[in-house]
């Protein structure tokens, strides 16, 4: 009995392992077509140092996000690096750039500040996606409101996403299109401008009037009245508050800044920039909208005339080690401690945009004297103007957007 037992198992071996070599090709195709791993996008990657979600973007991806936030990178903490790539878009293939920040067109004849990337120290800014924005701000309305700073990031963004779309102009009105409106039909997005160099309302200095007059507890109307319209909102301003200014509050005057020649009291302009913010921030954040703050931008004279030969004539960024101080410092500080004590009443998501620290290593993206048509075709003259405060169109101001979309990935507006 023994004996046929033990002569028994190989037959039964064999048949066992028939049936295992027959059910492979049945699992293998259950496999292929009921992979549960198959909604597992292996272009996800987690940054764990730095809490970041690094994701390769696709239209259809979106509808799979995980619903809950992930850190931004502390992207302020970085340098610039050489990027051969270059920019998405130049001097011709965009309709909306200034003409005084067409550095190219122009006649700049040195074209190396358009390679360079912001690196920070943590994680990647990735390549601007335009597809990828206007997916995010679908049926959507995104203005941005300040001076002209707030209207050269606003170019910056047309010239990134006419790359993929051409928009339609739908309005404009105001002497230099100040107010403007595009939108983009393939995803119902609308993006504007609002012309406002101090937020809340105001009298700029004209022919007839040599000071500003701001009324620090309301806010511009020409925008505010818009601003339930607003889905999301990018406010920047600074530069303006440095000019001579009589201030009001409640009807009656605060003080005034550079105001040698009036009665009243010279009270200088950083407290009141921190009011101006003040009151922007308490009228945007009110609602469940998306506020976005773009903190200063710093210019380069270099103590230099505006008028003076080579002014901000630098090719390259400044090497790591510089650092913000004075003015730059001071407004940035102000507009950062708003930010956070807004955040705790704020209905929607506010952030600030610090480009403040990168931007001050850029003295090579200005126009300078390029912000006029070929300034050296009769020769040098002993005096040309210089535009040593916006940035060239492309330039490092398409980095602002580029960590920009970041955010809004992340609110997954």
């Amino acid at each position: 009995m023994g004996l046929k037992e033990q002569q028994n198992c190989p037959s039964q071996r064999k048949i066992a392992v028939f049936i295992v070599l027959a059910f492979i090709p049945f699992a293998l195709f259950h496999l292929c077509f009921n992979n549960p791993f198959s909604t597992i996008d292996d272009t996800t990657l987690q940054d764990s140092a730095a809490n970041v979600l690094l994701t390769s973007y696709s239209s259809s991806s979106s509808q799979e996000e995980e619903s809950q936030e992930e850190a931004l990178c502390d992207y302020t903490e970085g340098k610039w690096v050489r990027d051969e790539m270059g920019s998405l878009y130049n001097g011709s293939s965009c309709g909306t750039i200034k003409d005084g920040q067409n550095c190219l067109r122009h006649g700049r004849p040195d074209s190396g500040y358009l390679y360079w990337k912001w690196k920070p120290n943590q994680c990647d800014i990735p390549r601007f996606d335009a597809n990828r924005f206007l997916d995010l701000m679908r049926d959507k309305h995104l203005a941005f409101v300040g001076d002209s700073m707030a209207r050269n990031q606003l170019e910056s963004l047309m010239c990134l996403l006419s790359t993929v779309s051409s928009p339609d102009l739908v309005y404009r009105n105001g002497e230099d299109n100040k107010f403007r409106k595009w939108r983009f039909e393939s995803h119902n997005v609308t993006v504007s401008v609002y012309w406002s160099p101090f937020l809340v309302a105001g009298l700029e200095k004209s022919g007839t009037l040599d000071h500003n007059v701001l009324h620090l507890d309301r806010v511009d109307e020409r925008w505010g009245n818009d601003l339930e319209r607003f889905d999301t909102v990018v406010v920047s301003v600074g530069h303006w508050f440095l000019h001579p200014a009589v201030y009001y509050e409640s009807g009656s005057v605060l003080g005034c800044h550079s105001c040698e020649a009036s009665n009243c009291t010279e009270i200088g302009f950083f407290d009141i920039f921190r009011k101006a913010i003040r009151t922007t921030l308490k009228a945007v954040a009110g609602s469940r909208r998306n506020v976005i703050l773009t903190t200063f931008s710093p210019s380069h004279f270099e103590g230099r005339p505006w008028d003076s030969l080579g002014a901000c004539n630098m090719t390259e960024p400044y090497e790591e080690g510089k650092v913000l101080e004075g003015l730059d410092l001071e407004m940035r500080r102000i507009e950062m401690e708003e930010v956070t004590a807004a955040k705790d009443v704020a209905e929607g998501r506010l952030e600030a945009l610090d480009v403040t620290a990168i931007s001050v290593l850029r003295p090579d993206g200005h126009p300078g004297p390029y912000m006029y048509e070929f300034p050296f075709k009769n020769g040098v003259p002993e005096r040309v103007h210089n535009d040593c405060l916006h940035w060239c169109l492309p330039g490092p101001v398409d980095t602002w957007n580029e960590i920009m979309i970041e955010m809004l990935r992340r609110w997954r507006v």
